[in-house]
């Protein structure tokens, strides 16, 4: 299901890496994200509440754009 707010997101595994682009253009990394908050995330119906539940304030993170 498309966000509002996430425009799309990528997970590098072998860098434990979750990047998520929003639809205003900013990018953020999180560092050290399991695969399986990546999976859930993918499968979730609300990603923008996800990403507010389970990674923000959770994880490591720096803007990229």
């Amino acid at each position: 299901m498309p966000s509002t707010v996430i425009s799309k997101f990528f997970y590098d595994a072998e860098n434990r890496m979750l990047k998520i682009a929003f639809v205003s253009g900013i990018v953020y990394e999180y560092k050290n994200v399991p695969e399986k908050v990546y999976e859930e995330m993918k499968a979730s119906g609300a990603k923008g509440i996800y990403l507010n539940q389970y990674i923000k304030g959770k994880f490591e993170f720096k803007k990229v754009g």
